[in-house]
């Protein structure tokens, strides 16, 4: 190899990259082919014809102000010299050389390329090439180092859609083969990310939703949506159809206005309710279209830099549609679509984290066998986050690390690690909360040896002692997660960790009594974005387990919990009270039916007059003949035949 070449190969001479597949490149005859005749300018940058050496390719046209320093780029065994050989061209050289075309050398001798010299030269050029990257920094194929790696929020435009994930199980002509002539009859005003606008749905008009920009400091931009004087007197007659039991009521509203956002989302409950889980989530996808059409043109979805308040009651409509499309998703055998998801609610507001995400993020991401995800989210977060005190975490990152050892595709000594990191981390899971094995077996259906089951440690003891707060989350946990450890290679290694556990707690490990002290420190009373999660979740052991003063509150599906510091932009009118101006006969009515309103009602809240009038009262009768219909009263007990006298001993 020449000394230019070498130089070439160093850096000291680079060139522009390509501009691409249709920029024009000249190509200048080399010294030696100069009395030849003179090739023609292609846009390959190749010469048509010979066998010889191939010209000089020049991206740039200015380029050829400096000739001279064009003329250091020699060609190399045929091929062209750079900085870094891509692949093609190597694998180029390598196909070249076992079908055995001839190349021509400078000093005219021939050789055939499928000699063992020519494949010993390429190894030399290979070994030049890592010495040089070596000594030059340039870094080696591998996994990128930290600075240079996307946030662990960062979120995928392609994973929000369901069909991504869908393609590589069935097939795209499977997924949409029936959905493209669909897509050509009507057309949308807008393009969007999170769902596909469906012809079925109405015509859409802006509704009054918006999005606004209120500040942007330390390299994050907090949003607001927003509700006109029209957006508002349609949500006040939400809230009016809500109090009325009655879901034909947000059925009329939405004729009226097809895209209000908190109708969409109550009625899709309701449908689902119901078993209708069609129709449950294409209401679900028109509430997230009718919100994506409202953002702002700075907000992004993938950034993970854009905030959005959930003490303010126009941003909760948004958290809630996205947590429901997950759900629906995860059902649907979307795993990885639903932790995109799952990453983006978590994304708008990480530090409060309003619905709780890291209680599910981990389960979302084991299933969709992400745990290269999962570990560097625990990596990252453990330091300020303490992720390892929450019962998923510290049993899904080891579960994590062990299925990742099962891989083939990974080094030995890879494999071995991740072996001996989950083998740590589990133990320190089983001593930091040793009441939920015992649980975990049940649900797997394992019966554990009476060296287990009759241990202190891991007996019935470790889950009646729970505090109230970590019990709820342990059932969380295993009533999502429990079917994960059923495979037998999981609990063969499962069988070996809790062996070791109980080895360190007879031999009187000082850890095990930390752990004690700090469960009973740590877990006083669960905050009120779990119990949040916990009745979003509808998982009936965690619900079960919520503490009265929550079960006793009304939740409504398009707000469960609100936070306690909401943010008000405006306030909802109040209405007329019946009890305030001492009216007995309308609360009475009231008390029968629930959307029985007075005259006086009925002008400050809009109602149609005409026949629409009396409905109310219609139905009022038909309950009061109802209640008259089943109206029986109960005969005098008959004495039974072995006692007639009624008598008997009171003792």
């Amino acid at each position: 190899m020449s000394r230019r070449a070498l130089r070439r190969l160093r850096g000291e001479q680079r060139g522009q990259e390509p501009l691409g597949p249709d920029a024009l490149q000249f190509v200048l005859p080399d010294d030696d082919d100069a009395e030849e005749e003179a090739p023609k300018p292609g846009l390959g940058g190749r010469r048509s014809g010979g066998a010889g050496k191939e010209g000089v390719r020049v991206n740039n046209r200015f380029e050829l102000i400096n000739i001279e320093d064009l003329e250091d780029d020699l060609v190399v065994n045929g091929e062209r010299s750079d900085c870094t050989l891509p692949d093609s061209v190597s694998s180029g050289n390598k196909g070249r050389a076992k079908h055995g075309n001839p190349e021509t050398k400078q000093d005219g001798d021939a050789t055939k390329a499928g000699s063992p010299e020519q494949e010993n030269g390429l190894e030399d050029i290979d070994r030049i090439l890592e010495r040089i990257e070596d000594g030059s920094g340039f870094s080696h194929p591998g996994p990128a180092p930290l600075s240079s790696r996307k946030h662990v929020l960062y979120v995928e435009h392609r994973h929000l859609n369901p069909d991504t994930e869908l393609k590589r199980y069935f097939g795209a002509r499977a997924v949409l083969g029936e959905q493209r002539p669909r897509q050509r009859q009507r057309v949308y005003p807008k393009c969007t990310w999170l769902t596909t606008p469906k012809s079925t749905w109405p015509r859409y008009s802006k509704p009054g939703l918006s999005m606004r920009l209120l500040e942007s400091k330390k390299g994050l931009s907090f949003f607001a949506f927003e509700h006109n004087e029209e957006y508002q007197q349609a949500q006040h007659k939400f809230l009016l159809a809500v109090e009325s039991m009655e879901p034909n009521n947000i059925v009329v509203l939405l004729q009226t206005s097809p895209y209000h956002v908190d109708s969409l989302l109550q009625l899709s409950d309701a449908c689902r309710f119901q078993e209708d889980q069609e129709m449950a989530r294409d209401l679900i996808e028109r509430a997230l279209y009718s919100m994506e059409c409202a953002f702002h043109p700075l907000f992004s979805l993938t950034s993970g830099t854009c905030r959005l308040d959930y003490r303010r009651p126009e941003n909760r409509s948004f958290y809630l549609a996205l947590y429901k499309q997950m759900s629906f998703l995860e059902k649907r055998g979307c795993p990885r679509t639903a932790l995109e998801y799952c990453k983006l609610i978590l994304s708008l507001e990480p530090d409060e984290d309003p619905l709780c995400m890291l209680l599910l993020i981990d389960h979302l991401a084991l299933r969709a066998r992400n745990y290269e995800y999962l570990i560097r989210l625990f990596q990252e977060w453990e330091a300020h986050r303490n992720l390892s005190q929450l019962p998923n975490f510290a049993f899904s990152v080891p579960l994590a690390y062990f299925l990742l050892s099962q891989q083939t595709d990974l080094p030995e000594h890879e494999l071995s690690s991740a072996r001996q990191q989950a083998s740590l981390l589990m133990q320190q899971a089983l001593t930091m909360f040793p009441g939920v094995l015992m649980p975990l077996l049940e649900y797997c259906s394992v019966r554990p040896d009476a060296t287990v089951s009759n241990h202190r440690f891991f007996g019935p003891d470790a889950e009646i002692s729970q505090p109230p707060a970590l019990s709820q989350l342990v059932r969380l946990y295993l009533g999502r997660s429990h079917f994960l450890w059923k495979e037998p290679a999981i609990m063969s290694w499962l069988e070996e960790t809790v062996h070791e556990v109980l080895q360190a707690v007879d031999s009187g490990d000082p850890a095990v009594e930390a752990c004690e002290n700090r469960r009973k420190l740590l877990y006083q009373r669960a905050p009120r974005n779990i119990h949040r999660h916990v009745i979003l979740s509808e998982i009936k052991e965690a619900v079960a387990a919520l503490p009265s003063d929550v079960t006793t509150q009304s939740v409504m599906g398009f707000d469960p919990l609100p936070p306690l510091d909401t943010i008000y932009s405006y306030v909802r009118p109040e209405r007329l009270s019946p009890v305030s101006h001492g009216n007995t006969i309308a609360l009475f009515f009231r008390s029968l039916l629930p959307n029985y309103t007075t005259e006086g009602e009925r002008l400050e809240e809009g109602v149609a007059r005409g026949p629409t009038r009396n409905q109310g009262l219609n139905r009022l009768m038909l309950a009061v003949r109802d209640m008259m219909a089943n109206f029986h009263f109960n005969d005098l007990e008959v004495p039974r035949e072995d006692n007639p006298e009624g008598e008997g001993d009171w003792d």
